[in-house]
């Protein structure tokens, strides 16, 4: 096995030694299984095989029919009284919706004309 020569501050050393004391070996031993296990970490960190595997997952699922209606319906499940396209997603998928989430969306619309009245006209016709 070859040799190399690092220089590390006394500070770290001091602590290399004493884990190696607790851990019952060698300061060596210490520092290969230190690299050897940040190799795990930093090959895992830059393998994107997991994108691959993980790509189309869903592809072949048929209990959830249209995938995009499913994701859409997801979605739309989210959306609060507050939301500007409540009105749309409700007519898409009123059974998302009950009576108080429409008693939630007036008094929004409430606030908003208390909060931003109506401009008041400045001439009469």
């Amino acid at each position: 096995m070859p040799r190399i020569l690092a220089d590390l501050p006394e500070d770290d050393i001091e602590w290399l030694d004493q884990l190696a004391a607790e851990q019952g070996k060698s300061r060596a031993q210490v520092l290969r299984e230190a690299v050897a296990d940040y190799k795990v970490g930093f090959s895992a960190a830059g393998d994107k095989k997991w994108l691959d595997i993980g790509f189309g997952a869903w592809r072949d699922s048929v209990d959830i029919g249209d995938s995009v209606a499913w994701q859409r319906r997801e979605r739309a499940s989210s959306t609060r009284p507050w939301d500007d396209d409540y009105e749309d997603v409700k007519a898409e998928f009123p059974d998302l919706f009950d009576e108080e989430d429409d008693r939630q969306r007036q008094i929004h619309l409430d606030m908003l004309v208390g909060i931003y009245p109506e401009p008041k006209q400045l001439h009469s016709k």
